[in-house]
């Protein structure tokens, strides 16, 4: 069930493999976050990064994981630490020799609702 977005400079996209960090950072999700169900990811490159450490040469990816209400500080915070580590693995592989790299664990708002539509062939 939880939500991931992972936003990330632009310039990471022929380093960074997003279909290889997804496969390992959904189980990863799951398993810290004790959710049930599937893991829906939006991917995201995006163009112009500006910050205090922005260069041509220094990336950036942000995670954002959107998990139910009910899980205490500590084990969001848990998820947060076990993102950095997996990103941080992913990027020194690549050879990413300069990113800022942050994860955001939130809970979904109470107005979260969540709809599947399937259509039947006929």
């Amino acid at each position: 069930m939880p939500h991931l977005t992972i936003d990330y400079s632009s310039h990471l996209a022929g380093v960074l493999d997003a279909s290889v960090l997804v496969k390992e950072l959904h189980p990863l999700v799951l398993e810290e976050s004790g959710s049930a169900g599937v893991c829906k990811t939006l991917v995201r490159p995006v163009e112009t990064y500006v910050g205090d450490m922005s260069s041509g040469e220094t990336g950036f990816v942000h995670v954002e994981v959107g998990l139910l209400t009910g899980r205490p500080e500590h084990q969001r915070a848990r998820l947060s630490e076990s993102v950095l580590a997996l990103l941080d693995g992913h990027l020194r592989a690549a050879g990413v020799r300069a990113a800022v790299v942050t994860v955001e664990v939130r809970e979904l708002a109470g107005s979260y609702r969540l709809s599947s539509i399937s259509t039947a062939g006929g």
